[in-house]
This record gives C-alpha cells, structure tokens and sequence, in this order.
C-alpha cells in the first residue's frame, strides 16, 4: 500500500473511533431501512406472479419480465455503483440508489400498463447497489467495536427482506392490489432517502479517478448475455440457439473484459485486487451460498404448497407458505451479532464455514425429515441461521482484504457473485423439478425425489463454500483493519 493510502487509512480510523454510540446505531438503522427496502422488493412479486397476466392482460412470458429487468439492471448497476462510490463518494451513490427504490416504486405503484410497469421494476433493478454501498459506508464511518454486528446486521437484509416480503405478499395477493406492494416501498425508500441526506454523513475517501466507459459496456454485456439465458432458458429451451449464442457471447466479453481491464489505467474492476486469494476464495464461497439460499426460497414455499397426494405437500395457501420462510429470516436477523462475535472472536475465515456447514446440515435435516410441516419450517430455519452467519462474514473478509477506498467496488462485486449464485440456483432448481415429477390427473407435478436432488445439491454446494472458507487466510481482526 503506498505512503498516501496509509496515511489516509490512518485518518479515516481516527475519525471513525470518535463516532459516538448513539450516531453509530442511528446510521445503522437508517442504513438497514434502506437495505430491507431492496430486499423487499427483490420477493415481492414472487407470491402475485401468477395472477398478473389475468389482471393485466398480457402473457405469461412478458410478466415474467417483471422480474427478469430487475436482476439484469441490477447486476450492471451493482459493479458500476460501487466503483463510483468509491471514487466520487459511497453515500452519494447510496442515496443514488435508495432514489431509484423509491422512482421505481412509485412508476409500478399508478401504473397499470406492463410496460410502464417493466421500466419501473428496470429502475428499481439500479437499487440492488444500495447494500453493499450500505456495508462499504458502515465499514468506513463506523469504530472497530461497532463495524462487524454492522455489517452482519446489513448483509443478512438480503434474507430478511426476502422471508418478510413473500408473507406480505401473499396477504396483499388474497385481500387487496399488488399496487399496495409498491406503495409500501415507495414511502419506505423516501423515508430511508431523506434520512440519509439529513442523518448520514460521507465517508471522506473518495479515490478520485476516472470512469471507465469500455469497460463498464464489455462487464454490461458479459452479465447481461449471461444472466438473461439463466433467468429464460426454462421457457426458450437450453438447447436453443439464443440461449447458447447468448452463453458463448457472455464468455467472448467476459473474455475482453479481463483483457481490457488488465491494462486500464483505471479500471473499473482491479482485477489484480480480485485475484488475492483472501478475495478470490471469499467470492467464490459467495457464489455457492448464494445458490444455497435462492434455493431455500424456491424449494420451501411451493414445496409446501404442492397437494398432499404428491407424498409430500401440505396444500397450505400462498400466504401460509410465505410464513413458513419467515423464521429463516428471522433467524438471520437474530444470529447477525452472534456471527459478529464470531468473526471477531476466531475470525471471518472460519466464521464462513461454520455458517456453510449450518447450511449444509439444514439441507440434510429437509431431505431427512418431510413429514410435518413444522419440521419443514426448522429445517428452513437451519439454513436461514447458516446463512446469515455466511453472509455476515462475507463482507467482513471483504473489508479485511480491501483498502478503504476500493471497498464498495470490492463489496459491489461480492454481490454479483452472490446473484450469479441465486440465478444458477433458480435455473438449475427449475430444470430438476421439471425433470423428475409425478403425475395427478392430468398435470405433472415435481416429485419429492426431484426436491431431494436439489436439497443434495444445495448441500454438497455449502460444504464446497465451508472447505473454501477454510481456505481463506485467518484474518482474526478481519473487521479491525
């Protein structure tokens, strides 16, 4: 690290040990609205989906849009809001996408034309920036004793979010208009918004530089052409010629992207940053918990849905099969300071796979035990805490590795990888289902040897992330930078 950079560190600490207590838990809770909000909005629709063609007179395939602009804009603002946060300020881009929260909310909430409706969720899609811009904000502003229950609080939002909005959803879906959904979210964004800008300061590490027009457009295309067959190819059919041009194009601009970046001046990912091992791993590790608890979502609640004669369903309602993720999100909110201890206590490394290896034996708890739906709901609880201790460590091995002022572009990263993770999981979820199923009547339904295949491949997937993170450097003061 040069002269500069270290003096700057060294500064930012000092400022960061005057913060009082009482600031450090407002920031936070500021900060965590604004991240419960996006997380939110990611599951909302989840639960309505299939009641919007009817009420909005389109189809099937366009609806599922509603979802598919929101990941694909996500990803692209992810990377390119971090490393502007990093180089103009991380709460000037946080406030940037909190905006976006609320523009997007209130396009989807008065608007009833599907296509006003997409470019609203394609807004909301710039937002997916806010929590690690949040967790890079935190890491900088906060003291050393506050930063890891910090950022685990922030990281395990990602769950949170997503256990809170398909019960909310699916009471919205039964009683009322899925416009209340984006109502809900819009005021929540504006308030998180102005209590940013009248509560929350700048961190005061802007890097400076220049933006990277080439190499943001090459990243642009590499995850759009990857994620978009990911999201589709169910419908498109993976042995389509679109969905294999589209890979092998992701593949040729992933390719020119590291070539570019590698001789930038200043890139828009430090690629050489991102080959630490510490990183690497970290990232890597990230991609398989992300898939583990995508597929916790999927694999839950139309798990319990399904009707009894299959052998395994509960034939609960939408709503009830909302509540019964809602203990796994509630479980990674409650373990978020225990993993804090964790990390401060044996270190972020092992903290990671110990919470990979919690993920691994709630995979096996719902192959094993399928016969109440209580032990359904513990054995989702099981990942839930797993996971929220992962993704209180990810971010905390992230900071530990990363100078100041390349933190929310590292962060931004994590998170894609995470995505990526989730997208896999929802794509590779849908084929197993669709492949082994049984049939009622008239319509094939997955089976619960479909279900297993997947909860053992979710399983074998956190244990691949617990033997990763065993590998990560032992960084025991990993948020004490």
């Amino acid at each position: 690290m040069r002269v500069e950079e270290a003096e700057s560190e060294l500064r930012l600490e000092s400022e960061a040990e005057q913060v009082s207590g009482g600031k450090a838990t407002l920031w936070l809770v500021i900060i965590g609205l604004a991240a419960l909000v996006v997380s939110l909005s990611q599951s909302l629709l989840i639960p309505v989906l299939a009641k919007l063609p009817a009420q909005l007179h389109s189809s099937t395939e366009t609806i599922q849009w509603l979802l598919t602009s929101t990941l694909l804009v996500g990803a692209v603002a992810v990377p390119l809001l971090g490393r502007l946060g990093d180089m103009w300020g991380k709460r000037l881009m946080l406030l940037v996408a909190v905006g976006a929260m609320a523009v997007g909310s209130l396009v989807t909430a008065v608007s009833d034309n599907v296509s006003v409706l997409i470019v609203g969720r394609a807004i909301q899609g710039v937002a997916a920036g806010a929590i690690p811009l949040g967790i890079s904000l935190l890491a900088t502003l906060l003291p050393k004793k506050r930063r890891a229950s910090a950022m685990a609080t922030i990281s395990a939002m990602l769950g949170v979010g997503g256990a809170l909005g398909l019960p909310f959803a699916g009471l919205i879906a039964e009683h009322g208009d899925f416009h209340t959904l984006f109502w809900v979210t819009t005021i929540a964004a504006a308030v998180a918004f102005a209590a940013i800008i009248i509560f929350v300061p700048e961190s005061h590490d802007p890097a400076g530089g220049r933006i990277d027009p080439v190499g943001a457009v090459l990243l642009a295309g590499a995850l759009v052409a990857l994620l978009l067959p990911l999201s589709e190819g169910s419908s498109w059919g993976w042995s389509s010629a679109r969905v294999i041009w589209l890979f092998v194009a992701s593949a040729v601009l992933f390719a020119a992207f590291g070539f570019w970046e590698a001789r930038h001046k200043s890139p828009l990912v430090d690629l050489s940053s991102l080959g630490r091992r510490p990183i690497l791993l970290t990232n890597i590790a990230s991609l398989f918990i992300g898939f583990a608890l995508f597929a916790s979502l999927i694999g839950t609640a139309t798990y319990v849905e399904m009707p009894k004669e299959t052998g395994y369903g509960f034939a609960t309602t939408t709503l009830v099969a909302g509540f019964t993720m809602l203990p796994s999100g509630l479980a990674m909110l409650v373990f978020a300071p225990v993993a804090a201890r964790l990390i401060n206590s044996i270190g972020a490394g092992r903290t990671l796979a110990i919470g990979a290896t919690i993920v691994a034996i709630g995979w096996v708890l719902r192959i094993t035990i399928t016969g109440e739906l209580w032990e359904i709901i513990v054995g989702s609880a099981v990942v839930g805490i797993g996971t929220g201790i992962g993704y209180a460590a990810m971010p905390a091995l992230i900071s530990a590795n990363t100078p100041h002022n390349e933190l929310a572009s590292a962060n931004g990263v994590n998170t894609v990888v995470r995505s990526l993770g989730s997208s896999l999981a929802s794509a590779l979820g849908g084929s197993i289902l669709a492949s082994f199923t049984i049939t009622l009547g008239t319509v094939a339904m997955p089976s619960l040897t479909g279900y297993r295949v997947l909860f053992a491949i979710c399983g074998g997937a956190a244990l691949v992330a617990a033997v990763l993170a065993l590998l990560v450097s032992n960084t025991k003061a990993s948020v004490a930078r």
